[in-house]
């Protein structure tokens, strides 16, 4: 196996670095896989769009800012440094007053838009 290749294998991911790759909004890029899992680095702020993932649950790690998922029966309120569980097929709709940086863990081939798709919908598996 050649050196940079080696090498490479053992390079720490920067959070700071990849999100400083791009700039879009709600357009979730892959920055490492577990087995059939993907971490997924996302800047947000302001309303998304209500949706649900049928098949699987939904991680948000928030790691800059304030976020709250709104449920139709209430809603949950993450600062920096905590971390939400959405269950599979449960309704939600992220937002965010100021620019919030996250880290969302789910499974290959879930798109961000879940169910709902439309015009939101960006495409998977993009990594930086």
């Amino acid at each position: 196996m050649p050196e940079e290749t080696i090498s490479s294998r053992y390079t720490a991911i920067n959070f700071v670095q990849k999100y400083a790759l791009f700039s879009e909004q709600w357009t979730p890029k892959v920055i490492a896989q577990m087995n059939d899992y993907q971490f997924k680095v996302v800047k947000i702020e302001g309303d998304f769009i209500w949706h649900s993932h049928a098949d699987t649950d939904e991680t948000f790690i928030v790691l800059g800012g304030t976020l709250r998922i709104d449920f139709r029966d209430g809603a949950v309120t993450l600062n920096e440094g905590e971390m939400f569980v959405v269950p599979k097929g449960v309704e939600h709709k992220p937002y965010a007053e100021t620019p919030v940086r996250l880290l969302l863990v789910e499974p290959c081939g879930v798109l961000n838009t879940g169910d709902q798709g439309g015009e939101r919908t960006m495409r998977n598996d993009v990594w930086i």
